[in-house]
C-alpha cells in the first residue's frame, strides 16, 4: 500500500479509502466485516461512512452502515490504527427522516453524538458535511441556476464555529466538505482565514473518467489552497469496470438492483465507457484498474474511495495502487475526454 497525509496534518492515510455505503443493504454485516478485514490486511487504514448510509437511504436503514463498522471496531480492538471519516447528512426531502435543522449547532450535535454511538468510538478522525444546504448544482446537475427564493442564509461562519466546539471537545479531529462547489469551498476557507476557525482539509466529490468536472475551478482551489480531493464513484457505479458493457454484471450489481441510479448510464456515458474499455484492452489493462490508476495520479487527489460488493472486486481495486499509467496512455485518455467531455457531471 502507498500512503500520504491528510492535507495540513500529520495524519497518515492509505491512498485507497474503503467506502462502505453498501454495508447493510447490498452487503450483510458479515460481508462488511470480511471486506474491512481484507482491506486492513492489504494496508488500507482509511474508512469512509456516513449517517445516511446505506444507500438508497431510508428511515429503516439509516445509520446501519456505521453500526456495522462500530461492531467491527469493537471486535478488532485497535481503534487508533484506523482513520474513520463520516458525514452529517445535508438537508432536503431525501433526509427529512434523519433531521430537518441542517448544519445548525443542534443538528451537528445530534449527528455527531449519534454517530459516535453507532461507531462505538469517542472520536471521528474526519467529519464532513455531506452536501451543501444551499441550492446549487450537485448530484448530476450540470449547470448552476440561481434561485432568488432559496431560503438558505449564509451560515459558513456559524457552521465553522460549531465544528470548532466539537473539535475542542475531542469528538471530531479534522473537518471536510463533500459535493461542494468552488464558491462554497472558498467561503469556508475565507471564514477560516479571517477568524482563525478550523480549516476544511478535504473535499469529497464525484470524480472519474466520466466526470472530470473537478478539474475546472475546483482543481485550482484544491491545488492553491491545499484541500485534498477524496474522489467517490471512481468507477461510476461499476460502469467503468466494463461489466455492464460486456453483459457480465451480476444480479446483485448496483445498477441492476437500483436502475434509477442513472447518473452514469446516459448514451454519451456508455459511448465514452466503450472507448475507455477498448483503450484498456489495447494496453493489456483491467478497465477498473486503469480508471482507478488515472485518478490516483492526479496531484489534487489525497485518497480514492472505492466500494465493492465482493472480495474479488475489492482485491482488484486495491491492487490498482501499484499501477502507474504512461504519459502516452494518459494522452489517449485525454483525447477521449476531449471528444466526449464529462458525459456524467
Amino acid at each position: 500500500m502507498k500512503y500520504t497525509n491528510l492535507p495540513n496534518t500529520h495524519v497518515k492515510v492509505s491512498e485507497i479509502c474503503l467506502g462502505t455505503m453498501t454495508f447493510g443493504n447490498q452487503n450483510t454485516e458479515t460481508e462488511g466485516h470480511e471486506q474491512l478485514d481484507f482491506a486492513i490486511d492489504q494496508g488500507v487504514n482509511f474508512i469512509d461512512t456516513a449517517e445516511l448510509y446505506p444507500v438508497p437511504a431510508t428511515a429503516e436503514t439509516s445509520g446501519r452502515t456505521s453500526k456495522i463498522i462500530g461492531n467491527w471496531l469493537q471486535k478488532r480492538g485497535n481503534r487508533d490504527q484506523f482513520i474513520i471519516a463520516s458525514k452529517i447528512a445535508g438537508t432536503g426531502d431525501y433526509t427529512a427522516h434523519i433531521r430537518t435543522n441542517g448544519f445548525s449547532k443542534e443538528g451537528l450535535h445530534d449527528a455527531i453524538t449519534k454517530e459516535l454511538k453507532r461507531l462505538q468510538t469517542d472520536y471521528i478522525d474526519l467529519y464532513q458535511l455531506h452536501w451543501p444546504e444551499r441550492q446549487t448544482n450537485t448530484f448530476g446537475v450540470r449547470d448552476y441556476k440561481h434561485n432568488p427564493n432559496d431560503a438558505w442564509k449564509d451560515n459558513f461562519n456559524e457552521v465553522l464555529n460549531s465544528l470548532q466546539g466539537f473539535i475542542k471537545e475531542g469528538k471530531i479531529r479534522q473537518i471536510g466538505i463533500s459535493n461542494e462547489k468552488a464558491w462554497g469551498a472558498m467561503r469556508y476557507l475565507e471564514e477560516s482565514t479571517k477568524h482563525g476557525l478550523p480549516r476544511m482539509i478535504t473535499i469529497q466529490n464525484a470524480y472519474s473518467l466520466l466526470n472530470r468536472v473537478f478539474e475546472g475551478d475546483m482543481g485550482e482551489v484544491s491545488m492553491r489552497e491545499n484541500i485534498g480531493l477524496l474522489p467517490y464513484s471512481p468507477l461510476a457505479f461499476g460502469v467503468l469496470s466494463g461489466k455492464y458493457i460486456k453483459g457480465t454484471a451480476s444480479e446483485n450489481s448496483r445498477l441492476k438492483l437500483f436502475p434509477r441510479f442513472a447518473r452514469y448510464s446516459s448514451e454519451q456515458s456508455t459511448k465514452a465507457a466503450k472507448r475507455y474499455l477498448q483503450l484498456a484492452n489495447d494496453y493489456g489493462l483491467n478497465m477498473a484498474q486503469m480508471a482507478l490508476a488515472f485518478i490516483r495520479q492526479k496531484p489534487f487527489v489525497t485518497s480514492t474511495i472505492i466500494g465493492a460488493t465482493n472480495l474479488t472486486q475489492l482485491k482488484m481495486d486495491i491492487e490498482s495502487v501499484n499501477i502507474d499509467l504512461s504519459e502516452e496512455l494518459l494522452e489517449k485518455i485525454d483525447a477521449i475526454h476531449a471528444e466526449i467531455p464529462n458525459p456524467a457531471p
